[in-house]
């Protein structure tokens, strides 16, 4: 098969976790006889810096010839205080929109390994697995108006909260069709005891839910899912939500793996004729510019992210779990980073991405 990818380091650590994904996927197309096409481009920080813009036009012409895009972390500190259009963080907003991914899927998963690397105790957290599906082109992140306005006491922010009945229609239908592949149980979290926006969300939800009556529905205000997801993680199979709750709450989930460094994402825009998805993959951590440089960061999340591209953007099911495997193996052996409490010296993240590519 050809695998047509495009490579977004981005900053910080993003590169280097991007590194070892990629040496993964080689070891895959070798192993499997695929043949891999790699191309490299500019998002976020680094961008910026080179052509003045987070999300350059090449790299969206780039975006549009590839088959799958991989791509780093992004955010620097220099860019902490300048304007929201003048950030490393609007590259990822513009790279969504212009690939039309509209369902992030944020897959959270115990590791018998791992356990002890939870501040949760074993018995909470052992059998853990769960997807968050977060709708990722509207919302508080897209609507307008927004910015900063006035002066003094005058000044305003302000931010929009928009969703349309098609965009809740199209991320709750990826929610339920992953849930009926999985143990046929959809939560829907929303805060329609409040928001507008959620009472339109919750009255979509309850028009589809008849065309999956093998999937078993249920509706959870947004904090009390927050309070869950540390009380009862287990109860959980596939749970779909707006923007910015599922930015939030996925992040909570990190800390059942172990790690944020662990979770990858998947990003999904139109089904092609194929059947395989538009996909956009990236680990779910940010840059992490404090320990950039020191081979100290978790490359797992960009691994993991390399074999949900085998599996949604190519269909390469054997592929995807061969991967899987040898993380687990490698988890198994103790050899870790040190986000991941290893018995002794923490491996780096070199070391981490070649004991995968070994374990393959």
């Amino acid at each position: 098969m050809n695998l047509n990818v495009l490579v977004l380091p981005g900053d910080g650590i993003g590169t280097e976790v991007t590194r070892e994904a990629v040496k993964v996927l080689r070891v895959v197309a070798e192993k499997w006889g695929h043949q891999l096409t790699i191309r490299e481009g500019l998002l976020g920080g680094i961008a910026i810096h080179k052509t003045g813009t987070p999300f350059p036009a090449e790299t969206e012409k780039l975006v549009m010839d590839a088959d799958a895009v991989l791509m780093g972390a992004v955010g620097l500190p220099e860019f902490d205080n300048v304007a929201p259009e003048k950030r490393p963080e609007r590259g990822l907003l513009g790279i969504r929109r212009a690939m039309g991914v509209f369902a992030n899927l944020r897959p959270v998963r115990s590791y018998k390994a791992l356990l002890d690397a939870s501040p949760l105790k074993n018995e909470l957290v052992d059998g853990v697995d769960f997807i968050i599906v977060r709708e990722l082109l509207g919302g508080l992140y897209y609507g307008t108006p927004r910015g900063i306005t006035g002066s003094g006491p005058e000044e305003r922010g302000t931010n929009t909260m928009t969703y349309t009945r098609a965009e809740i229609d199209r991320v709750v239908r990826m929610g339920f069709e992953l849930a009926r592949k999985r143990r046929k149980k959809l939560t829907s979290v929303d805060k329609s005891n409040v928001l507008e926006t959620s009472q339109l969300w919750r009255k979509v939800v309850l028009e589809i839910a008849p065309d999956y009556s093998d999937v078993t529905l249920e509706h959870l205000i947004v904090d009390t899912t927050a309070m869950q997801l540390v009380l009862n993680p287990k109860r959980f199979d596939v749970l779909v939500m707006d923007n910015m709750f599922g930015d939030i709450l996925s992040d909570e989930g990190a800390v059942l793996a172990g790690s944020i460094g662990m979770l990858p994402s998947a990003s999904l825009g139109a089904k092609k004729a194929s059947g395989v998805w538009t996909g956009l993959y990236e680990p779910v951590h940010g840059s992490a510019p404090d320990i950039a440089g020191q081979g100290k960061a978790n490359p797992f999340g960009a691994i993991g992210s390399v074999a949900a591209m085998l599996e949604y953007s190519f269909g390469l099911g054997e592929e995807a779990a061969a991967v899987t495997r040898a993380m687990e193996q490698v988890l198994n052996s103790g050899k870790v980073t040190a986000d991941l409490r290893p018995s002794g010296t923490p491996a780096t993240t070199e070391q981490m991405g070649e004991s995968v590519c070994q374990a393959l």
